[in-house]
Order: structure tokens, then sequence, then C-alpha cells
């Protein structure tokens, strides 16, 4: 089942596909689509599990006034290609050899990752010198404890258009935003058009300890930021794991909201992110 999208959501994609410059990259097999808005040193955005570049939808008009804005379909999200495997290690090689078509291996990028994407972030900022800075928002792959609000519904198993919105509703209430109000239109929307064009399962690897490995591979500057209420982490545990302990890594906790921070307290994060990334703050 192909549920609508509703005509909020797709006269946003008809804008931003409009003002957008597309790229395909090929790498051996797969094709990975990138999207550009605005000039200025690069910043690319990786989304999160179930998501696509939509995950940004809040964020690129202001990230774009400062920074060209790169955001990929990662290999299986979105219009990207349906990969042969299902191993993460092989996502991030596909994902980084696409950056380094684009770029060039030695061109510094500043990267930002929410939730599964900043786990894979978190790992090409491992392999990949030419990092400048870091930015992971609620990101996967911890290990720590998690905060669930509820149980998932499958919509996969709904019976009408109606019922597939609902479930879409009450997943983005369970686990993506903490304010009934910010289940806006675009919300269901994006979130819906995404979830249906996954075919990537990150779960598996959002549930695993990896993150520390990768970041302990990484010498630079980080930022990380939760909504206070994020259920996939408990904010205050992982300060003690993840930051207290490293000079070099700041953060954010963002009072009264959930996972999706970047759409649910948009003008906070863009701000920081536009602080965190500009060249007048490095060093």
């Amino acid at each position: 089942m192909n549920p609508i999208i509703n005509s909020q959501t797709l006269a946003w994609i008809a804008e931003y596909e409009e003002r957008a410059e597309r790229h395909v990259v090929r790498v051996g097999d797969y094709e990975v689509v990138w999207r550009r808005f605005g000039q200025g040193e690069p910043l690319a955005l990786f989304h999160g599990g179930h998501g696509s570049w939509m995950h940004w939808a809040r964020n690129i008009d202001a990230l774009s006034r400062h920074f060209s804005v790169w955001i990929p379909n990662l290999p299986g999200y979105g219009d990207s290609s349906t990969p042969l495997f299902d191993d993460f290690q092989s996502l991030v090689d596909v994902t980084l050899a696409s950056m380094d078509a684009l770029f060039g291996p030695d061109v510094a990028i500043n990267l930002c990752g929410f939730s599964f994407g900043g786990l894979v972030a978190a790992n090409i900022a491992a392999r990949r010198p030419a990092v400048k800075k870091l930015a992971l928002l609620g990101p996967a792959g911890h290990g720590g404890p998690r905060r669930p609000r509820g149980k998932l519904q499958n919509w996969k198993i709904a019976e009408s258009e109606s019922e597939v919105i609902e479930a879409m509703r009450h997943n983005l209430w369970v686990h993506m935003l903490y304010a009934n109000e910010q289940i806006d239109p675009l919300a269901v929307g994006v979130h819906t058009d995404s979830c249906v064009k996954t075919r990537y399962r990150s779960r598996g690897h959002s549930f695993k300890g990896d993150l520390s490995e990768a970041l302990n591979q990484y010498a630079g500057e980080m930022m990380f930021a939760w909504g206070e209420y994020d259920v996939t982490a408990t904010p205050e545990v992982l300060l003690g794991t993840l930051v207290r302990t490293h000079p070099e890594r700041t953060h954010l906790i963002i009072p009264g909201v959930g996972h999706w921070v970047q759409y649910e307290a948009a003008t906070i994060i863009n701000q920081a992110l536009i602080e965190w990334f500009s060249p007048e703050q490095a060093g």
C-alpha cells in the first residue's frame, strides 16, 4: 500500500525539489542521491532510520543561508538504490565513496547526523581525515538505556489509507515528537513518505553500542544535542560516557522536546548548528 501524502507535504516537496541541485552519484552497483541547497562551506546532513532527506525540512532554509548544505538519501532510503547488503559497514562504505566522488577525499567537510544518521556520520568521521567538525543529534548506537513511550504500530497491516495515517501519527508520538501540536501535516507527510520508501533496516545497528568506538577514532571537536524527552536515550547517562571525559566535546539538552529534535526545536537547533559550524568558531 502506498498511502496518499497530504497536500501540504506534496507542495513542500515540489518547492524544495525545484530549489535543490540534485546529484546522482554512482558507486559500483549503487546510486546515491544527494541534494544541495545554498552556498558556502560544505555541510553534510545525514537522516535517521526510516527517514530521508526530508528529516531536515525545518533546517534547510536557515542552514543554507550560511553553508552549502548537502543532504543524501542513504543507500536503501528514498530515491537512492536498494542495497544488496544488510551490514552497516557496507552502507558506510557506499556513502563515504559517494562523498569522496562529490567533493574529493581531501576537501574538509562538516558533518551532522540525526539518530541512525549520527552513527553513520560518526563512522565516516572516524575514517575520513578531512572532517572539520561533527554534530550528532540524538545519535543511535550508544548502547545506553532507552525510555520507550509506547509500542509502535505496524502500519503495513493497515486496511485503509486512514488507518495508515493514524498509525503514522501514533508512531510519531511514540518515537519522534513529544508535543502533540508538533505532529502537523508536514511531519506526518514526511514520516509517511520516508517510511514507505525505506528498504534498509537500521534498527539492529542502532541498538548496538558501536558509537563510542567510532567517536574515539575521530580527534576533532564534536557537539551532541538531545531532546529532554528523547525516547531513544537517557541524555544524563550519556553525558557521563560520551561527553564529560572528553574536553573536545560539548552538548545541548533542549527542554520539552523529543527525539526528532531538529524538527521540534528547529529554531534552537538551527542557531546551535550555525554557531558550531561557522568558520569564526573554529579552533
